[in-house]
């Protein structure tokens, strides 16, 4: 086993088989295009032909987007070799691959690019061109300019001149002073004649460097930089019958993406105007019991060629492009003692599981030492990388989020085709899971008695959504909005309030997902009776599951939080704290509404502080959810049916006390919300 600098590490170790890489790699080279010249049934190289293609289908991914093209193949039987460009700037070299049809073999593709004189797309070079025309116009307008600054020197001096010589000829008493009245209209029309010229060429040129700056600035949203490079791929098909039919060529393109996004109306027999974006700017009739629901996908589109007429479909998965599974290494662990370990993590006092320890700088550099591997793993460096055993210094969620991030990393590199250094991270996530499962301690694990958050290794389920229809959407700056779906959903309304965080009332909507789609995390408008009430995430909802979301603020519906009483006894040698607190819950509407009504007890750390709830008026929430994961962390929820004007003295009560038990010789240190 290898020496390490850590003294608890995991590593893991490469295997033997250098032999069975070698004669992966000369498969890979031969499927992937590397083609000999000698190679069976291809005594005679084919020639080049240019074909013509058209993009078909579009994924987007979420960094990503996977382009197919139907590529023309020769009517000719036999082999051709064809060529498909060009590409956008943006495309993945290594992730091109053909495919054929019936009476259609793909033998090969490659991916080449070449230096060109200029860029060879239509729409960028029309743009070139009409750049070239004003750049040609704004040097003939400032040559012109240059001119006129020439003619109005000459002018001066002819001024002078004149000057010169009427003053000559009047000492002399020659002086013709029609001549001199016609010398001085020309010089005075000259002047105005030429300082119109300068103004209009002055004026011309700011309005065409505008024009310029518009021209560049649309090239470069079409382009994301203009390329003098051109890129190609090279497909050797072979023709084997005869038909229409023809090969497909797909490639990853970058710089294009997507999001989910919704609006979401409630209301009752509500026809609202404007407020939401529909076809003619009018909300459908809105029921009480419904919420309707516009699923839309927000496209990010700068890949350098437009998607026209293509069928489309949106994914939140990473595309993958492997056949095979990472190899799995071995996980060397390497042993330490406990003192050296306690030593090197920073620990704080009575901290569950290990004795109380004096803060140290071991920890902390051990923490910095995992981030910097976890660093240089995403940036492909994992050669010797070793996780430091993290109890102490990184926590689960740290860990968990960048394993995801290291596989994240791992999948793009395998679509790339750099297998090495994707197995490499492959393995090193692996190994920051085993780390946490291995090492942690048990209150920062959930389902083994801890407190800590629940993390998943998990991606959560793949979803895609094919669009109806053709779509278009062209490579531009902004976000292009596309709609998925529409659907209704069976909503349960009530409100909820938390007047120890806010006096407002929020409307609230508990839905059941009956539709055919997945709702994926993503940013939702919300409507109600016609009005924007506001925005929200919402969460993964699978098909048939319960969610609820808000609805803004309900002015009609108030609520109030008072402490009423505050006394302190000593029981022994403990001191007895007792708190007694009012909750008014106010109606000004004109039906019966369900409100829920939280607030919540201090939440001792340990046994030296005891809390114990008193009487409490109404009785809280029967809701067997709620009594498994939120009653046990002190947080207080009472449901209550609030009839119209129930205000003033006829307010909903809630009354409630609780005692806070420490010893004497002790006080309250600090309060956090966790």
């Amino acid at each position: 086993m290898q020496n390490t600098t850590g003294p608890f590490a995991f590593r893991f170790q490469p295997q033997k088989g250098c032999l069975g890489i070698f004669l992966l790699s000369l498969t890979s080279a031969w499927v992937w295009g590397q083609v000999p010249d000698n190679a069976p049934g291809n005594s005679a190289k084919p020639i080049e032909k240019v074909a013509t293609s058209r993009i078909t289908n579009v994924t987007v991914y979420p960094d990503t987007a996977l382009v197919t093209r139907e590529v023309r193949v020769p009517d000719a039987k036999g082999l051709h070799e064809i060529v498909v460009g060009p590409l956008p700037t943006s495309v993945l070299g290594k992730s091109l691959y053909g495919e054929g049809s019936d009476g259609i073999r793909v033998l090969a593709t490659r991916f080449r690019s070449r230096a060109v004189e200029a860029d060879t797309r239509k729409e960028v070079r029309e743009l070139q061109e009409e750049e070239e025309t004003i750049q040609n116009e704004i040097a003939k307008n400032t040559s012109d300019m240059a001119t006129l600054t020439g003619n109005s020197a000459f002018l001066t001096k002819l001024e002078a001149f004149a000057g010169a010589t009427t003053v000559a000829a009047t000492e002399k008493a020659k002086l013709d002073s029609a001549q001199v009245t016609k010398l001085a209209t020309f010089l005075m029309a000259s002047r105005t004649d030429q300082n119109k010229e300068v103004h209009d060429l002055t004026l011309a040129n700011k309005e065409l460097q505008k024009k310029l700056q518009f021209i560049q600035r649309k090239r470069g949203e079409l382009s994301v930089g203009s390329s003098k490079t051109e890129r190609e791929a090279v497909l050797v098909v072979e023709r084997v019958g005869v038909g229409n039919a023809n090969a497909k060529l797909s490639y990853l393109v970058e710089n294009a993406s997507w999001k989910p996004q919704y609006r979401l109306r409630s209301g009752k027999n509500v026809v609202a105007q404007g407020g939401g974006g529909l076809p003619g700017g009018v909300a459908p009739a809105l029921d009480a019991n419904i919420v309707k629901v516009e699923y839309l996908a927000a496209v990010t589109q700068q890949s350098g060629e437009d998607w026209s007429g293509v069928n489309l479909e949106v994914s939140n998965a990473q595309p993958r492009l492997n056949a095979a599974p990472p190899e799995l290494r071995s996980l060397a662990v390497v042993l330490t003692t406990n003192q050296t370990l306690l030593t090197r993590n920073t620990l704080q006092p009575g901290r569950p599981g290990l004795p109380n320890q004096t803060v140290g700088q071991g920890g902390q550099m051990a923490a910095i030492q995992n981030r910097d591997n976890i660093k240089q793993a995403l940036e492909g460096k994992t050669n010797n990388l070793e996780i430091l055993n993290p109890m102490g210094n990184n926590t689960a969620e740290e860990l968990e989020g960048a394993a995801r991030q290291l596989r994240f990393r791992a999948q793009s590199e395998s679509n790339l085709r750099n297998e090495f250094q994707s197995n490499e991270i492959w393995n090193y996530a692996g190994a920051l899971d085993q780390a946490r499962d291995l090492t942690l301690l048990a209150d920062e694990k959930p389902g083994l008695g801890g407190r800590g958050r629940p993390v998943s290794s998990g991606e959560g389920p793949t979803i895609s959504h094919r669009l109806p229809g053709l779509t278009t959407i062209s490579s531009r700056n902004d976000d292009q909005v596309l709609e998925v779906a529409r659907f209704d959903l069976p909503v349960e309304t009530f409100f909820k309030a938390v007047p120890v965080l806010t006096p407002h009332v929020y409307r609230q909507g508990n839905l059941n997902n009956k539709s055919d789609y997945v709702i994926l995390p993503g940013e939702a408008t919300m409507y109600h009776q016609g009005d924007f009430v506001g925005r929200m995430a919402l969460p993964l909802v699978a098909v048939g599951e319960q969610f609820i979301v808000g609805f803004g603020v309900e002015p009609q519906l108030q609520v109030k939080r008072t402490l009423m009483e505050k006394t302190r006894s000593t029981q022994g040698g403990n001191q007895v704290l007792k708190f007694e607190y009012r909750i008014l819950a106010s109606s000004y509407l004109k039906e019966k509404v369900k409100v829920q009504v939280w607030d919540r007890l201090p939440l001792a750390e340990g046994e030296t502080v005891n809390v114990l709830l008193g009487k409490v008026e109404p009785e809280m929430a029967k809701d067997a959810l709620y009594i498994r994961e939120e009653r046990s962390r002190n947080l207080l929820r009472w449901d209550l049916d609030v009839e119209p004007g129930q205000a003033g003295e006829k307010a909903k009560k809630i009354t409630y006390d609780f005692r806070m038990e420490l010893d004497k010789n002790m006080s309250i240190g600090s309060f956090m919300s966790k």
